[in-house]
């Protein structure tokens, strides 16, 4: 049996390569969670480079969140992304959901997102 991370590992791995296949060269909006904070990033495989990003440790958002492991919090973030996404040009992108699962807090950031103006 393997532990955990090996198999969180496989999942993102997994989800990257289906990514990959299917993105036809747009750009990914990746996002992380850990238990006390969520993060996103519009990243260019083809050039390597972040275009930009978002996490609920932005001053921005900090001051007006209870918490930055909540539904609420998600949601700011998809918005702030969309926001920051548009201001580089990059509207049309592939959600890359990192392994986990399409619920909660990964399902409102990109709900966020989406109501936002950025297309995936």
């Amino acid at each position: 049996m393997l532990d955990p991370r090996k198999l969180s590992q496989r999942r993102r791995r997994r989800t990257r390569h289906q990514i990959r296949k299917v993105s036809g060269g747009k750009m990914r909006l990746s996002v992380f969670r850990s238990n006390k904070n969520i993060y996103a990033q519009v990243i260019d495989d083809g050039g390597g480079c972040t275009l930009a990003a978002a996490s609920t440790l932005d001053q921005e958002l900090r001051s007006n969140l209870k918490t930055g492991a909540d539904i609420e919090a998600a949601k700011q973030v998809g918005a702030l992304i969309a926001k920051r996404a548009k201001a580089v040009g990059a509207t049309r992108l592939v959600f890359d959901r990192g392994g986990y699962l399409y619920h909660g807090r990964v399902k409102a950031l990109a709900d966020a997102a989406r109501e936002n103006g950025l297309k995936f």
